[in-house]
């Protein structure tokens, strides 16, 4: 039973198709018999004008004269095999005819009386004959010179042959349209079936896909360069991003259990040690230490609940900007300086020289600016050697007047070219041997377009890495308390 696409096509433009195959099989036969009976009528209409030449010397009013000159035109009529002709008086009766029967007495032609009501003297008739014979006639009425009819002669032909060509070109016409809309089934279902069957093998896959089997993605074909082929490329090019992110965010919940570990081991093991302190066996001096462990990597840990924290609001939208006007120079300078403790600690060296000119204000949420420049920052002393350098600067100038920019540059072990696209993608990270989420630089990249601004990053294996931080410079009229958020 046909159902979905095929069962619209069938009601819908197979439908229209079979009316209109129906309107011109139906006008075809209606020209085709009208052509067929006007090619009688022209032929019976063509003998019946004769008869102005075989009469044009008829002069007499009276009947004896008329029926005996009508007598001789029946017997030299060349046209008997095919045609009938009758005589009829002024009155509309038979008196001669060239099959030399008389027809009965109740028969009435009407076309006798529609001829001599005609100013032209002439009527065409067709129907059928007592015998059941379908025949058509036309009867052409004789006046003498002053307008007095004073008889007629009538041709008539058996229309069976004509019906029998008629019948026989309706059958043809209807079997063309038949063989037509035949044809136009066939290439119609042939059509719906090359859309149909890839559609359905496409939801099959796509169910397969939705239940976790990415595998199921290979079996579909790429049969058709057209629309249907672009699909079969589209879901197979979901199914194998969908793969990638699935296996990115298995790798990223293995990497923040693992990051979530590591300080909860650190804060539970020195914890325990430091209970030894009630007993008087912990020295000040080891009490310090786990002290600052426990801070450290508490500190740490709230660092990644907060990353993960924010990454929901970005993916949930409930991510809002409390905006303000901040100066960019103080913000990114206390950044700075909260590292530059690290930086001395890890035996690398972070440059950063604060102009000296005023620079116009940006316009901002601060809190969520210092996660970007802690991320940007955090992430070069990461991947920077111990004796590396990491260098910052704010450049705003007359070439580009309505931004500022902040460029950190790193002498770390740079980015591959295949990694470097993808660095910004949520889950994705392209060194697996040094610590984080993967997601830091997904929210500071959304929240870097939230502010209208946009995070770049510049980097070769081995050579380090440059990331430019564009923010649009604060206009008048420009405020806005809430900014909603982009899902990631």
């Amino acid at each position: 039973m046909f159902r979905g696409i095929t069962k619209r096509w069938m009601l819908n433009t197979l439908s229209v198709i079979l009316t209109i195959i129906i309107l011109i099989v139906v006008t075809l036969i209606f020209v085709v018999t009208y052509l067929f009976q006007s090619g009688v009528e022209q032929r019976l209409a063509s003998t019946g004008n004769e008869l102005s030449i075989v009469f044009s010397g008829f002069q007499s009013p009276g009947s004896t004269e008329f029926t005996s000159a009508a007598r001789d035109y029946i017997e030299n009529f060349d046209k008997k095999e095919n045609m009938g002709v009758m005589v009829l008086n002024s009155t509309g009766k038979v008196v001669l005819t060239s099959t030399g029967f008389l027809p009965e007495e109740d028969e009435k032609f009407t076309d006798f009386d529609s001829a001599v009501s005609n100013e032209d003297g002439y009527a065409f008739w067709r129907g059928t004959l007592l015998s059941g014979e379908a025949a058509m006639s036309e009867t052409r009425v004789i006046k003498d010179p002053d307008g007095a009819v004073v008889g007629a002669i009538r041709y008539i032909v058996s229309m069976e042959p004509v019906n029998s060509r008629i019948i026989l070109s309706a059958v043809i016409i209807i079997a063309i349209g038949l063989v037509i809309l035949g044809l136009v089934i066939i290439s119609g279902l042939l059509f719906i079936r090359s859309i149909v069957k890839p559609i359905q093998r496409l939801s099959e896959a796509a169910g397969q896909i939705a239940q976790g089997d990415f595998s199921a993605s290979e079996k579909i074909e790429h049969k058709y360069d057209d629309e249907i082929g672009d699909l079969c490329d589209a879901v197979s090019d979901m199914a194998k991003d969908l793969e990638t992110t699935e296996q990115m965010k298995n790798d990223f919940i293995s990497r923040v259990s693992h990051e979530l570990r590591t300080p909860l081991t650190a804060i539970k093991g020195w914890a325990e040690t430091m209970q030894l302190s009630e007993r008087g066996t912990l020295d000040r001096r080891t009490f310090d230490k786990g002290m600052g462990v426990i801070i450290k990597e508490s500190t740490r840990l709230t660092g990644i609940v907060e990353e993960l924290l924010d990454f929901g609001r970005i993916q949930s939208g409930r991510m809002v900007l409390m905006n303000e006007k901040i100066d960019i120079l103080a913000e990114f300078d206390e950044t700075v300086y909260m590292l530059k403790e690290r930086a001395v600690e890890e035996g690398k060296h972070l440059l950063y020289d604060e102009p000296e000119v005023v620079y116009p204000p940006i316009y901002g949420d601060r809190n969520r600016l210092r996660q970007v420049f802690l991320n940007i920052l955090d992430n070069a002393l990461k991947y920077t050697p111990k004796g590396g350098v990491v260098a910052a600067q704010v450049i705003y100038s007359k070439d580009e007047p309505d931004v500022i920019k902040i460029i950190v540059t790193d002498t770390g072990c740079g980015i591959s070219a295949e990694d470097l696209p993808r660095v910004k993608e949520k889950f994705y990270k392209a060194n697996q041997t040094v610590r984080g989420s993967g997601i830091g630089l997904a929210v500071a990249d959304e929240i870097m377009n939230l502010h209208h601004g946009s995070l770049d990053i510049e980097s070769g294996e081995g050579v380090g890495t440059t990331v430019t931080l564009t923010f649009p410079i604060y206009k008048e009229g420009s405020e806005n308390k809430k900014t909603e958020v982009v899902k990631l």
